[in-house]
């Protein structure tokens, strides 16, 4: 093994998804101390939850702008509606990613066959030529691929000398590994992408700096491969993300990204009075009929992240 790369741990914290009677997930992106990977800019992992203890997840219909979701599950199954008409099962192994672009909104609620629910749900910031496009949904199921010591799963981009179809709008990587129990295993990535590896199933050791489970372990670019090592007696689960630093200002608020307080602003009005910006929901048969905006904060909103040379890139908004 050749020389290690410097790893910052990243420890989750936890939020309620949905409201405060729905399920609670273990959130690593974004914090002050890291509002991106890439164009990865949301990172809520949850589960193993039983759902006859916890009720399961029931989120109503609500907005997104300027992103794509990334839904990946380990276990367990979501119902999943849009505004595009789209009504699919988000299952394991089975890759659900949902474009926002312009508006969209959607509501996820686990199935009544599931008793168990585990997996991510991830975000992607859209650059500038993408963001105001139209709503999309793909679906795709990736092949095992099996290295020694480990099987992967390419989500999005490209890794272990297999591409996913899913088409995306700037460089990016994302990937389920499985480890073998004892097993180590080096992977090469792109030396122009930072990456983060998410424990799922753990400990894993990244690089010699052990994770625990939940945590994230953050690479800044440069590295041209990254070990994953497997000290249990079990198989170990992590997800790898990656991409091209992201150099465009992000302004992220509840469930919108814009560019500026105002554009924000106007997104949230929009989806209180019901525009057509964002549809409706048909179908989603929940405790509420729409989760309602929660108010602007009083300070004005500020970029979490600004280009080089034109502020602090750990700005909080």
């Amino acid at each position: 093994m050749g020389a290690l790369n410097d790893v910052e741990v990243i420890t989750s914290r936890e939020v309620p998804l949905g409201g405060p009677r729905a399920m609670t997930v273990r959130r690593t992106l974004p914090q002050r101390a890291r509002s991106l990977i890439g164009a990865w800019c949301f990172v809520d992992h949850y589960g193993p939850d039983d759902v006859s203890r916890t009720g399961g997840m029931d989120v109503p219909p609500h907005p997104h702008t300027g992103l794509q979701t990334v839904s990946w599950l380990f276990d367990g199954e979501i119902e999943h509606r849009d505004t595009s008409g789209v009504h699919a099962l988000v299952r394991p192994g089975e890759l659900n990613l949902m474009t926002a672009g312009h508006g969209v909104a959607h509501s996820e609620v686990s199935t009544a066959e599931t008793r168990t629910l585990h997996g991510v749900q991830l975000w992607t910031v859209l650059p500038e030529h993408a963001r105001h496009g139209p709503r999309g949904f793909d679906h795709a199921v990736p092949e095992p691929v099996r290295l020694a010591g480990a099987t992967v799963r390419v989500l999005l981009g490209r890794l272990a000398g297999h591409s996913s179809p899913v088409t995306t709008h700037s460089p990016l990587v994302g990937a389920e590994l499985v480890l073998d129990p004892h097993a180590e295993v080096t992977v090469d990535v792109e030396p122009g992408y930072e990456h983060g590896v998410l424990v799922d199933t753990g400990p894993v050791v990244l690089d010699g700096t052990r994770l625990a489970a939940s945590e994230l372990g953050y690479l800044a670019p440069g590295a041209a491969r990254l070990t994953l090592a497997n000290p249990e007696s079990r198989p170990a689960r992590v997800m790898l993300l990656g991409g091209v630093p992201f150099t465009e200002p992000v302004l992220m608020w509840w469930n919108f990204i814009g560019r500026s307080h105002e554009e924000i602003a106007g997104f949230r009005a929009e989806w209180e009075a019901s525009s057509a910006r964002f549809g409706q929901v048909e179908g989603y048969r929940g405790r509420v009929t729409r989760l309602p905006a929660p108010e602007m904060p009083t300070v004005r909103l500020k970029p979490r992240l600004s280009p080089p040379g034109s502020g602090d890139p750990s700005a909080w908004g």
